[in-house]
């Protein structure tokens, strides 16, 4: 991963890639089980239309009472930002043996393709690697909460690294089809910018674990660099609006209906959670060219 040359505080390097992990995509537990076994480990499954009770004013209405009225019964209102991806792993090799868990956040952006970070898929030696992945990494899309039901997963089955930044693009064995992916910023956005963040990652400072909820916060664009962006948040952080371990990859986006929106930046790296600091994203602008080359190959 790239780290900043900055020393103003501690940062926490977001990467699944070492035996000792401080960042948003460390890992949580040492697990038992075989590669095949990891989907079943990680409770997921294919799912009806997906449906949540988290955005505010669109809560679900009780089932029709009337027998055999599903056909009468209203359709269930959408997850907010359903784009979001929760990626997780429970078989990542570690360099002195045995596995262990991991994760990251990250975005559908066709239907068969999701973006995230590139430190997300790593060697022993925690170097960023592409093609086939070292490990299984499920991916779930489109749910608000890991208990509303529907949603969709599938397994990542091929890895493309960035060539200018930590970003990565991942194909899913499965497209998704019923969910409307963002879309990709294809300009460099101007300092001041406000954007939304979504992630799936811890919600300790000390405790990592995925989040069993999407989390959302603000943030404002510091500063436009080469092929990456500051941001800072527009509120003071907690670990509910800002990025921890485990949301490498989650996706900074601009949307007026929480539904759809274009894609900006993703997460690379920021100070410990959830200390005051500055995030480093992964500018989509600059790689949008080589991410469509990727999904039309």
């Amino acid at each position: 991963m790239k780290k900043s040359s900055r020393a103003r505080r501690p940062r926490r390097p977001y990467t699944l890639a070492v035996a000792v992990l401080v960042g948003a995509g460390a890992a949580c537990a040492h697990v038992t089980g075989s590669v095949d076994s990891a989907a079943a480990a990680l409770g997921l499954r294919k799912a009806t239309p997906v449906t949540t009770a988290s955005a505010p004013g669109t809560e679900a209405p009780p089932p029709s009472t009337e027998r055999g009225g599903g056909n009468n019964a209203p359709p269930s209102p959408k997850p907010l930002v359903p784009f979001n991806a929760k990626l997780r792993s429970t078989n990542i090799p570690e360099p002195g043996g045995g596995v262990r868990d991991g994760g990251c956040s990250g975005a559908l952006i066709a239907p068969d393709w999701v973006i995230t970070a590139g430190h997300c898929f790593h060697d022993l030696d925690g170097t960023r690697v592409g093609g086939k992945p070292r490990y299984t990494m499920i991916v779930t899309v489109g749910k608000t909460r890991d208990s509303d039901p529907g949603g969709r997963t599938a397994k990542v089955v091929d890895v493309r690294q960035s060539p200018v930044n930590d970003l990565a693009v991942v194909k899913l064995d499965t497209p998704i089809t019923d969910i409307t992916p963002v879309a990709l910023a294809e300009s460099a956005p101007d300092p001041g910018q406000r954007l939304q963040f979504a992630g799936w990652g811890s919600t300790s400072a000390t405790v990592v674990t995925p989040s069993d909820h999407l989390k959302r916060g603000e943030f404002r664009i510091a500063a436009v660099n080469d092929s990456t962006l500051d941001a800072d948040p527009v509120v003071p952080r907690t670990v509910e609006n800002s990025p921890c371990r485990d949301d490498s990859g989650g996706p900074f986006f601009v949307s007026a209906d929480d539904v759809t929106g274009q894609l900006v930046a993703t997460e690379v790296s920021g100070p410990q959670c959830p200390q005051p600091g500055t995030e480093t994203l992964a500018r989509v602008d600059v790689a949008a060219s080589w991410i469509r080359k990727q999904i039309e190959s």
